[in-house]
């Protein structure tokens, strides 16, 4: 499983140093963002199991109202990408549809060993929670990631409080709680080699999701019939 993460990742950074910055933020193409989601729909873990992006609807999505959801992830990512200090991506959800993913390092959010929100995370959480008022129905998924100092039960509580706390704040600024779910993932999902404190550094953070909800691919349905 590391050498297929770290091929991924080899891939997503030759993709990305092409690719120029929108804004302050930073955008990665569908591409890099699928393979860094190690497969579709699913973040793959130490032990081969999974963390699901978005809510399986159940049904097959047409390729019409793929094609309009996609349309409206790309320029969502597009505007996302102004956050100062997060990293946005498009990749795939559960269901085969464009989705989002934005990456905040921890270090941004919570200082060490802590998990309530800086001053300065809640600017950003601020902008992207305004920038999410036109997409009232998309479900949002926040986990939250650690390193491996420590004991996996350490990791778990600070990753599930961390992760908490963004939803929290996410919900107190206006996004619908029953559209938010938050998990701590503790050190099962890696993006970097905890053997380097660059590396550590890089698997402490925190990232949402972004998917297509059942009502949105209705809509989705629904205006691509009707053209």
């Amino acid at each position: 499983m590391k050498k297929v993460i770290s091929i991924l990742l080899c891939g997503i950074m030759v993709l990305s140093c092409g690719m120029s910055n929108l804004g302050k933020g930073s955008l990665i193409g569908s591409g890099a963002g699928a393979a860094l989601g190690a497969g579709i729909g699913y973040l793959i873990g130490r032990d081969g199991q999974g963390a699901a992006i978005g809510a399986a609807i159940g049904t097959a999505v047409g390729a019409g109202s793929g094609a309009l959801i996609g349309n409206a992830m790309d320029k969502k990512a597009k505007e996302l990408a102004e956050l100062a200090n997060a990293q946005v991506e498009t990749v795939e959800d559960v269901n085969g549809l464009k989705a989002i993913k934005v990456t905040f390092d921890n270090g941004i959010l919570f200082d060490f060993n802590k998990s309530s929100l800086k001053p300065e995370a809640k600017k950003e959480l601020d902008k992207f929670t305004a920038d999410m008022a036109d997409m009232p129905l998309a479900n949002i998924n926040v986990y939250g990631h650690t390193d491996n100092v420590g004991s996996e039960a350490a990791n778990q509580k600070v990753s599930n409080q961390r992760a908490d706390a963004v939803a929290s704040y996410l919900q107190k600024k206006g996004i619908a709680k029953d559209r938010i779910t938050s998990e701590g993932l503790s050190f099962n999902f890696p993006v970097a080699d905890n053997d380097t404190e660059a590396g550590r550094a890089q698997n402490r953070r925190v990232e949402i999701y972004i998917s297509a909800s059942e009502e949105m691919v209705k809509e989705a349905e629904a205006a691509a019939s009707a053209k």
